[in-house]
C-alpha cells in the first residue's frame, strides 16, 4: 500500500473508534484528499466476509506456516509475524532454487499468550492480518471486543483455520481445501496469474502421484510422541493431512474408541497403539531432524522398549517423519514426494523444482 493510502486508512479508523462502513470509510477518505479510488477492491471469505482493501497489501502478518508458504508462493515478502514461527518448516525451501525464507527470521507472537496488546502494536506495522478470528477467540481465549478493537486499528483479518476440521469453533463456516483459500490470498495480493501457474502444476503433480500410489490399502496412524505416549490425530479433510489423502492411505485410527486430539485431546500409550497395530507410523513434531537424526533419536529407542518393539512398524522399518501441520502449496508438494520416496520407494521427482522456483519469481 502507499504510505498515504495507509495512513488514511488507518487513521481515519482509529479516530472514529469502531470499523466504519465501506461508504463511510470512502466519504472520509475523500474528504482527506485521496483519489485513487481505483485501487480498491474486497475479497470475500468465510469467516471474515467481506473484506475491503485501499491497495494491495505490502507487509502482512499469518497465523501459521500454511498461509505463510502461500504468501511466499505467490511472491510475496515472509510474513512479519506468526503464532509460532519454529512451526512453519522452512529447511524445505532448500529444495527449490532461488527461494530463501528463514522462520528465525520472523517474530513468534504466541511465546506466552496471544495479547490484545501485541495485535494492537503489530498493525502500525502489517497491512493484513492473515489469520482467522475464530481460532483466536477459540483456541487464544480473545473475546468479540478484543477482535474488533484490533480491526479498528485499520488492519484487518482474513483466515479461515483449514489444516484441521475437528475444532468446534469451525462448526458453523465452510471448510476450505488447501487451493481454494490459496486462490482467496491470492486475490488479496493481487496474483491470480500466479495462483493458476501453481494450480496448474499441481494438476501435473497430482496426475504423477497417480501413477505411483499402489493399489492395495495400506493403514498409518499419525502421532505425536510425547515420553511413553503419543497425541492422536484422525485424519480429515484438514489441509495437514493432503499428502496422506493424495498418498491412498487410510487412517487405522478412525475406526476405533481413540479421539483426535484437536477435537477431545486424545492420547494412547504403547499398551493401547499394539492393540490398533497400524501398518506405518507417521510422527508429527520430528521435521527439525533428518532421516538419519529421527532413526537415531525416535526409531531405535522404540525398537528397544518392551512392547513398542512388537509393533508391526517398528519390527518392519516403517516409522516415518510425518509432514508438518501447516503446509502451503510448496511444502505440501515437497512433503508429498518426501513421503512417496519414503514409503512407496518412489526415486524420481514428482515436480519441477524449476517450476515452482519460476513462479514464485515471476518467471513466467
Amino acid at each position: 500500500m502507499t504510505d498515504e493510502s495507509t495512513w488514511t486508512r488507518r487513521n481515519v479508523l482509529r479516530t472514529s473508534g469502531a470499523i466504519a462502513g465501506v461508504s463511510a470509510m470512502a466519504g472520509c477518505i475523500d474528504s482527506l484528499g485521496s483519489d485513487d479510488d481505483d485501487s480498491q477492491y474486497s475479497v470475500t471469505m468465510e469467516p471474515v466476509g467481506e473484506v475491503e482493501f485501499d491497495g494491495v497489501p505490502e507487509t502482512w502478518a499469518a497465523g501459521t506456516g500454511d498461509w505463510a508458504d502461500m504468501g511466499v508462493a505467490l511472491g510475496q515478502e515472509p510474513p512479519e509475524a506468526l503464532y509460532l514461527s519454529h512451526r512453519y518448516h522452512t529447511p524445505y525451501y532448500d529444495e527449490i532454487p532461488d527461494v530463501n525464507v528463514n522462520s528465525e527470521d520472523i517474530d513468534s507472537l504466541w511465546e506466552d499468550e496471544l495479547t490484545v496488546e501485541e495485535f494492537m502494536e503489530l498493525s502500525d506495522d502489517v497491512d493484513v492480518f492473515v489469520m482467522d478470528p475464530n481460532f483466536l477467540k477459540g483456541q487464544g481465549k480473545w473475546s468479540d471486543d478484543d477482535i474488533e478493537q484490533v480491526e479498528s486499528t485499520g488492519t484487518p483479518f482474513f483466515g479461515n483455520t483449514i489444516f484441521s476440521q475437528d475444532y468446534g469453533f469451525h462448526d458453523d463456516y465452510e471448510y476450505l481445501t488447501l487451493y481454494e483459500a490459496f486462490e482467496k490470498l491470492a486475490e488479496v495480493f493481487q496474483e491470480t496469474e500466479r495462483y493458476e501457474e501453481f494450480e496448474a502444476l499441481h494438476d501435473e503433480f497430482q496426475t504423477n502421484i497417480e501413477d505411483v500410489v499402489p493399489s492395495d490399502d495400506q493403514q498409518v496412524a499419525v502421532l505425536w510422541p510425547q515420553d511413553d505416549s503419543f497425541l492422536t490425530y484422525i485424519i480429515d479433510e484438514g489441509t495437514s493431512y493432503k499428502h496422506l489423502q493424495d498418498l491412498g492411505y487410510k487412517d487405522a485410527l478412525a475406526n476405533t474408541d481413540v479421539e483426535d486430539f484437536h477435537s477431545g485431546g486424545g492420547e494412547v500409550d504403547y499398551e493401547t497403539l499394539l492393540e490398533i497395530d497400524p501398518d506405518n507410523i507417521l510422527l508429527r513434531g520430528e521435521q527439525y531432524r533428518t532421516r538419519e537424526e529421527f532413526v537415531q533419536n525416535t526409531v531405535e529407542p522404540m525398537k528397544n522398549h518392551d512392547v513398542a518393539q512388537q509393533l508391526t512398524a517398528v519390527q518392519n522399518d516403517d516409522v516415518y517423519r510425518a509432514g508438518p501441520l501447516y503446509q502451503g502449496p510448496i511444502l505440501n508438494l515437497l512433503v508429498t514426494e518426501q513421503l512417496a520416496s519414503e514409503l512407496y520407494g518412489v526415486d524420481e521427482e514428482l515436480f519441477d523444482r524449476q517450476k515452482v522456483s519460476d513462479i514464485v519469481n515471476g518467471d513466467f
